[in-house]
C-alpha cells in the first residue's frame, strides 16, 4: 500500500528512485514490490522508460469503486456530524431536472418556523444552495431553472449584471450566504461538494435563525462547513486544492 500510495502521490510515471523515496522504502525492496504489483496489474512498468505508473487492474479497481459510491450517502454522515457540531440545521441538496432539490434535511437545536420534505426544490436566486449550482454549475445545464426562478421573482429584479455579480462572488469565496430569501428571518450558508464523477453534484447548506447569530458565529459556522465540505469532496476523489 505504501508503494500504490507513493505511485499515487507522483501523480504521473515515476522512476524506481523516486517511488522508494515517496514509500520510505530501500530502492531493492521497492523494487521487489514493484515487480509483484506489476506481475498483478496493479502498476505497470513503461518499457520504453523504464517508469512506473498505475496499472490496467488499478484502473478497473479505480473505476468500479467510483460506481459503487454514493456521494449523497457519503455526504449525508458528514452533514449529521456537521449538525451535532455547530447545532444548526443542516441540508444536502441536488441539481434535478428543473433545479436543486432537498435530498435530507437534518434539523438542529435551533428551532426553526417552517418544515422542509426532502424533494422539495429550491429557488436559483433566493437560496444559498441555489446560488452555489448557478456558479459551479455549467450555464447549459443551469439556465432553464435560472430564467423561471427570474420569471417568478420578475426578470427586472435581477438583471444580467447582478447574476454576472452573484456568479462571480460565490466563485471567489467558494460559499453563498442569503438570509431572508425564502423565508423572513431564516439565514443560511451553502458550500460545494465536488466529486470526480460529477461536476457538481450536491451542495451542503447549514440554516439558521438570523438573530440567532452573530458575525463571530456566521464565521464559526462557515469555516465549519467549509472544512467539512472539503473533506467529503476529499473522499468523493477530488484533490483539496480544487474542494478549496
Amino acid at each position: 500500500m505504501r508503494v500504490m500510495q507513493a505511485l499515487e502521490a507522483g501523480g504521473g510515471p515515476m522512476s524506481l528512485s523516486e517511488i522508494a523515496e515517496r514509500s520510505g522504502f530501500q530502492p531493492n525492496k521497492a523494487h521487489r514490490y514493484l515487480v509483484s504489483l506489476v506481475r498483478s496489474g496493479l502498476a505497470s512498468q513503461s518499457p520504453k522508460t523504464g517508469r512506473y505508473d498505475f496499472g490496467p487492474a488499478m484502473r478497473r479497481l479505480g473505476a468500479e469503486s467510483l460506481r459503487r459510491t454514493n456521494e449523497v450517502s457519503v455526504a449525508s454522515d458528514y452533514a449529521m456530524r456537521l449538525r451535532d457540531t455547530c447545532g444548526h440545521s443542516v441540508n444536502l441538496a441536488v441539481w434535478g431536472e428543473d433545479g436543486p432539490v432537498v435530498v435530507r434535511w437534518d434539523y438542529g437545536a435551533h428551532v426553526l418556523p417552517f418544515n422542509v420534505r426532502v424533494g422539495a426544490k429550491l429557488p436559483m436566486l433566493t437560496s444559498s444552495g441555489g446560488l452555489v449550482f448557478l456558479a459551479y454549475l455549467p450555464e447549459s445545464m443551469s439556465s432553464a431553472a435560472l430564467e423561471a426562478d427570474r420569471a417568478r421573482l420578475k426578470a427586472e429584479a435581477y438583471s444580467d449584471a447582478d447574476i454576472s455579480r452573484k456568479r462571480n462572488e460565490v466563485l471567489a469565496a467558494g460559499y453563498a450566504v442569503t438570509s431572508g430569501g425564502i423565508i423572513p428571518g431564516v439565514s443560511s450558508v451553502s458550500a460545494p461538494v465536488f466529486s470526480s464523477v460529477d461536476s457538481l453534484p450536491l451542495t451542503m447548506t447549514v440554516v439558521f435563525p438570523a438573530e440567532e447569530v452573530d458575525r463571530a458565529e456566521m464565521d464559526k459556522v462557515t469555516a465549519a462547513l467549509l472544512e467539512t465540505t472539503r473533506t467529503v469532496s476529499s473522499e468523493l476523489g477530488v484533490s483539496t486544492d480544487r474542494a478549496s
